[in-house]
Formats: C-alpha cells, sequence, structure tokens
C-alpha cells in the first residue's frame, strides 16, 4: 500500500515502474455517521472541517447558491432526495423523508466523502462537478 488508506490513489498512465501512483489531488473525508434521535434526520460527523464556525443552514437547494465548500454539499445533498441541510465545522445534519434512508444513507455518505476530490471518477471539487466553467488560458504571442 502507498501512502494513508484514506487517501485516493491511482495508477499513474504511462509510467514506467510498476506500482507507481499518483495520490490524486484533494483526499476523501472520513465520516461516521451518527443518529440523530428524530425519525429522518441523520448526522455526519467528519474527520475535518467544512465550514469555519458559523453554522450554515440550508432550508431548501436555493439557499445553497454560493461557491464554498458547504454551499456546494448542500445543493449535491439537495439534489439526491435531502429535505434541509446543516453545516457546521466538521458536522453535517441532513433531514430526508424517514422511508428513504435505506436508499439516501450510502448516496449522502458517499457525496460528503468525496467532496474535495478535484480529479477522477469520484471528482467532487471540479470546474464540471460545481457547474463553473474552467477559467480560460490567455493565448501566448
Amino acid at each position: 500500500m502507498t501512502g494513508p488508506s484514506w487517501v485516493p490513489c491511482r495508477p499513474i498512465a504511462g509510467s514506467v515502474r510498476a506500482g507507481a501512483y499518483d495520490p490524486g489531488v484533494g483526499q476523501t473525508i472520513a465520516v461516521t455517521e451518527q443518529p440523530a434521535g428524530v425519525p429522518g434526520v441523520r448526522i455526519y460527523v467528519c474527520d475535518r472541517s467544512v465550514t469555519g464556525m458559523a453554522i450554515e443552514r440550508y432550508p431548501d437547494r436555493a439557499a445553497a447558491g454560493g461557491d464554498r465548500p458547504p454551499d456546494v454539499l448542500a445543493r449535491r445533498l439537495f439534489d439526491l432526495g435531502a429535505q434541509r441541510v446543516t453545516v457546521y465545522s466538521n458536522t453535517v445534519t441532513v433531514h430526508a423523508p424517514e422511508e428513504r434512508w435505506a436508499e439516501l444513507a450510502p448516496r449522502v455518505r458517499h457525496t460528503i466523502e468525496h467532496l474535495f476530490e478535484f480529479y477522477g471518477d469520484e471528482a467532487g471539487w471540479s470546474f464540471e462537478a460545481r457547474g463553473v466553467e474552467p477559467p480560460t488560458t490567455p493565448a501566448v504571442t
């Protein structure tokens, strides 16, 4: 194994060294799911902060209009079926219909885990994943 187990690694294309790995850009987030004690609510505790010290409350998708990590995460969770999202530091609280959690739980966890990856099939923070056009590089003359 190359590096810590939570670092996504993929083979380097065209590498002359067998077993050479590119650790990728960004890391997955280790996530622990906890019951909230309220039907339809799940709490996800991350191994790193997603926000500063402000509590970010998203009563609906329209409230998640920014480009900061909690905004992007909230939009993605709403797209999965969340009804309300709160993000505070390393804790993400998701409200959804109780009957949908069997289907939603693995998808919500995956979405949070891959928020900060930039390249690859699991990218979560690429320009394309955020719905933003990449900046153009000026032509060299």
